[in-house]
């Protein structure tokens, strides 16, 4: 007779928290252990107006909703029937004490000794700590403790992560001609499968080249063309392909990376300002990602002067842009009236928070730094006749615990793919400069 698979205890550290308040559901029918040391840590996180605060509050509050006097001695039920029990543990009181082995007194030892300590306790069952602290980790491991990363919420195979264009080679170059002759193809006279909804295509034969999308609804691969947006106009394939997706009316959800130079905001912006028209509001925003991780609080001034060096680079592409236009003409003036109109607003995405999207267009810059429930969050809060863009490069985190796998851009990019209100354009080449470009390359 087969013998019942013993449940696994899963000891979460507070990275995994602030990551995502909702990890403890997420470990099906085992067992999860919260270190006390943990909550001292939430704590201290749960006033501001980051996204880490945030989860801190909602975990806090979930952690009240559930619990009862004696949660430091029992295990108390999680919500829903696929859920094991969630149990808060004291520090130390194990054999091996990791202040001693480590020489500090810290809370990530802490957190260690109250796993130990669980694991002594429950010799018949695995317990292993989970952190998105590679340090902690290798740490745990060193005093043999099992440990490992949050992965529920990752991208697998970053690698091969969706870059929403492909390049064709055809044997016959009579299909490059008639491409552009009639301005579209069935799929089927070019590849096999069917194209994922506006999938962008670089269609190659014998020194001729054509660019095209897939568009899902009329069921060919259209021509694409270089078009001008508020005086900026595209200098690569790439970036011809993006305008596309920034300017089509029945995209409402764009995505666009690329390493630092390759104009992600700057292209994401200038078709902004082309459809200023179809939208009551133009929402420019980034993450705020202080320096030692202190509150924007610490800085001096209003909240307009504590967020304006976090925002200036959209003030410089914005700058660029009107720039292009003489002093004076009506394009020039355009984007100051706008500003002061307040019809296009930079704003940072703490303020967002809550609040019901209805026809805007909302460009979102340094989006890697997004965890993905914050990305999730700013996209179900769009309404009617309202379009979202997510600019980042996914190799560039400015946030701990966050990187090219867990960041909420990837996993964005990811889930989002076959939907025909999606699509996503990766940029390759840098166009700010020659040395720029060279810098990239060498160093």
């Amino acid at each position: 007779m087969a013998t019942k698979k013993q449940k696994k205890i899963f000891v979460l550290d507070t990275s995994v928290l602030l990551y995502d308040y909702e990890a403890v559901k997420n470990f099906e029918k085992n067992d999860v252990a919260i270190p006390i040391t943990v909550l001292e840590e939430l704590d201290t996180f749960k006033k501001g107006n980051t996204v880490i605060n945030l989860h801190a509050r909602e975990f806090i509050r979930y952690l009240d909703s559930i619990s009862d006097d004696n949660m430091l001695q029992n295990w108390i039920p999680l919500n829903g029937r696929s859920h094991g029990k969630l149990k808060v543990i004291s520090n130390g009181g194990d054999h091996v004490d990791a202040n001693k082995v480590f020489g500090a007194n810290r809370n990530d030892h802490h957190i260690i000794n109250a796993a130990l300590r669980l694991k002594t306790e429950n010799d018949d069952r695995k317990v292993i700590l989970v952190s998105k602290d590679i340090n902690l980790r290798l740490k745990a491991r060193a005093l043999n403790l099992d440990a490992e990363d949050y992965e529920t919420v990752q991208v697998k195979d970053i690698d091969h992560l969706y870059r929403g264009k492909t390049e064709l080679e055809l044997e016959d170059p009579s299909l490059v001609s008639k491409f552009y002759e009639k301005g579209k193809i069935r799929p089927k006279k070019l590849m096999e499968d069917t194209p994922p909804s506006n999938h962008y295509y670089i269609i190659k034969s014998h020194g001729s080249s054509a660019l095209g999308w897939y568009n899902a609804k009329s069921k060919y691969i259209e021509q694409v063309e270089a078009t001008n947006a508020f005086g900026i106009k595209p200098k690569n394939a790439e970036q011809t392909f993006a305008m596309h997706a920034l300017l089509n009316p029945n995209i409402l959800l764009t995505t666009i990376t690329g390493a630092a130079g390759t104009g992600k905001t700057l292209l994401a912006l200038a078709s902004a300002l082309e459809r200023r028209s179809d939208y009551k509001q133009i929402y420019l925003a980034r993450p705020i990602v202080p320096l030692s991780n202190k509150d924007i609080g610490y800085l001096p001034g209003d909240a307009e002067a504590k967020i304006n060096p976090y925002m200036q680079p959209l003030w410089d592409n914005l700058s660029f842009i009107k720039n292009q236009f003489k002093e004076g003409s009506k394009q020039y003036k355009k984007v100051d009236d706008m500003v002061q109109t307040d019809k296009l607003r930079i704003v940072p995405l703490a303020y967002i928070r809550g609040r019901s999207l209805s026809n805007v267009i909302f460009i979102v810059d340094e989006a890697q730094n997004l965890t993905p429930h914050e990305i999730k969050t700013i996209i179900t809060r769009a309404g009617e006749n309202t379009k979202i863009v997510f600019t980042g490069d996914i190799f560039q985190i400015d946030t701990p615990y966050l990187d090219a796998q867990s960041n909420g851009l990837s996993y964005l990019v990811d889930r989002m793919q076959k939907s025909e209100l999606y699509a996503h354009v990766n940029l390759e080449k840098g166009e700010r400069s020659e040395l720029a470009n060279i810098a990239s390359q060498l160093l």
